[in-house]
C-alpha cells in the first residue's frame, strides 16, 4: 500500500484503513517444548505481527495473523463421511421426501427445488442436486443448480409480488451449516428491504458515491487490483478479499447472473477443493431487487462471496465471540489466495 503512487494510494485509502500492530509475550521455560512443537520456535510467538484492515464504508474488517493457522487443535471429530445418508436422506428421493412450494417445483436438468420445511423467510427454497456427494458435482450440474435457483426466484416473485429481494446461498457440509450432507443450494426472496448485510453494501455504495463522486464497486476492485489481489476473467472480476469474513474469501462481481459468472464460480470452487484443500464452504449471491424499488440500486452488480469454513473434522469452531460481536480473525494470506486464483483462472 505504501508503495502505491499518490492518486492510487488515495483511492485505496478512501475505502480501506490498514493498521499494523505487534503482540508480545513472555512464555515460561516450561512451555518451550510445546511452543516449539506447535509453532516452530519460541521467537515466533514472542513477537507477532497483526494486520488490521477495515472497510470504511461497509464497516467489515479482518484481523490477519498467520500464526493462528498453526494453533494446535486438541480435539477431533474424525473423518466426515460425505456419503452419509446416500440413498436414504430426504434429498435422495425429493418428490417423496420434501414438500413443494404452493406454486410448484422448478426442475432443471440436474436439480429440483423443494420448499424448505424450517424457513429463513416466507419464500425459502432448497435447490437439490441429483448428485448426493457434496463434492461430487461437475460444471454442468453447478451451472444447472444456479439456473434453477434463478428460475425459482422468478416463480416466487410471480407468486408473491411484494417479495423482490433475492438471495442465493450454498452451505457445504455441517461445518458450514448444512443439516443434510446431500449437495444442495438454497434461495430466498424477501419483502420490504434487502437482507441486512446486503443492504449495508448498498448503502455503502450510495454513501461512497455521494462522498467521492466515484463508483464504489469500481474503486473496491481497483483497490485490490493495484495490490495484485484482483483480476478479470471472461467479464467477471475476482478479488482475494482484503476484509474477509473467514478464511480464503473470494469476491466475484459481474453485471448480471449469467453463465459467465456461474462458470467462474465453479472454477473457484474446484480450486477450493482440488488445490487449496477446502472441504466445507459457504457461498452467497448478492443481487439487486427483481423489480424497481424506492431506494437506489444503480450500479450494484451481482456479487458472489465464498469462504472456507475450515477442517470439518476439527472439534474447534471457526467462529467465536470475535467473529460474532467484533471482527473476524483470519490466518490465510490474501496474496497466497490471489496467486492460486490467477494460476487457475
Amino acid at each position: 500500500m505504501a508503495a502505491l503512487p499518490g492518486p492510487e494510494r488515495e483511492r485505496f485509502e478512501s475505502i480501506f484503513s490498514v493498521v499494523r500492530t505487534r503482540g508480545s509475550l513472555l512464555p515460561p521455560p516450561e512451555m518451550t517444548p510445546w511452543i516449539e512443537r506447535s509453532f516452530g520456535s519460541v521467537e515466533a510467538v514472542q513477537n507477532q505481527t497483526v494486520i488490521k484492515v477495515l472497510n470504511r464504508w461497509t464497516l467489515e474488517g479482518s484481523l490477519f495473523n498467520d500464526l493462528r493457522a498453526r494453533r494446535p487443535v486438541e480435539s477431533r471429530l474424525g473423518d466426515v463421511a460425505v456419503d452419509a445418508g446416500r440413498g436414504t436422506d430426504p434429498f435422495c428421493k425429493p418428490l417423496a421426501g420434501t414438500p413443494a412450494d404452493t406454486f410448484g417445483r422448478v426442475r432443471g436438468a440436474h436439480s429440483l427445488t423443494a420448499s424448505n420445511v424450517a424457513k429463513y423467510d416466507g419464500l425459502h427454497s432448497v435447490v437439490i442436486f441429483e448428485e448426493h456427494d457434496p463434492h461430487g458435482w461437475d460444471e454442468p450440474q453447478v451451472m444447472d443448480a444456479f439456473q434453477t435457483a434463478m428460475r425459482w426466484l422468478e416463480e416466487a416473485r410471480r407468486a408473491e409480488t411484494k417479495a423482490v429481494y433475492p438471495y442465493v446461498m450454498w452451505n457445504c457440509l455441517p461445518r458450514a451449516g448444512a443439516s443434510i450432507m446431500h449437495a444442495h443450494m438454497q434461495a430466498t426472496l424477501g419483502e420490504d428491504v434487502a437482507y441486512a448485510r446486503i443492504e449495508s453494501w448498498r448503502r455503502a455504495m450510495v454513501m461512497y458515491r455521494e462522498a467521492h463522486d466515484r463508483d464504489y464497486f469500481e474503486d473496491l476492485y481497483d483497490a485490490h487490483r493495484l495490490l495484485g489481489l484482483g483480476f478479470e476473467s471472461a467479464g467477471v472480476r475476482l478479488v482475494a478479499h482484503l476484509t474477509p469474513l473467514k478464511e480464503k474469501e473470494v469476491l466475484l462481481t459481474a453485471p448480471k447472473a449469467d453463465s459467465d459468472l456461474f462458470s467462474a464460480v465453479y472454477r473457484v470452487l474446484r480450486l477450493y477443493l482440488d488445490a487449496l484443500g477446502v472441504r466445507a464452504f459457504n457461498l452467497a449471491v448478492y443481487m439487486p431487487p427483481l423489480t424497481p424499488v424506492a431506494e437506489s440500486w444503480d450500479g450494484f452488480p451481482v456479487v458472489v462471496r465464498l469462504v472456507d469454513r475450515g477442517d470439518p473434522s476439527s472439534g474447534t469452531s471457526d467462529i467465536g465471540t470475535m467473529e460474532l460481536f467484533a471482527q473476524p480473525v483470519v490466518s490465510f494470506d490474501p496474496w497466497r489466495l490471489a496467486e492460486a486464483l490467477t494460476s487457475q483462472l
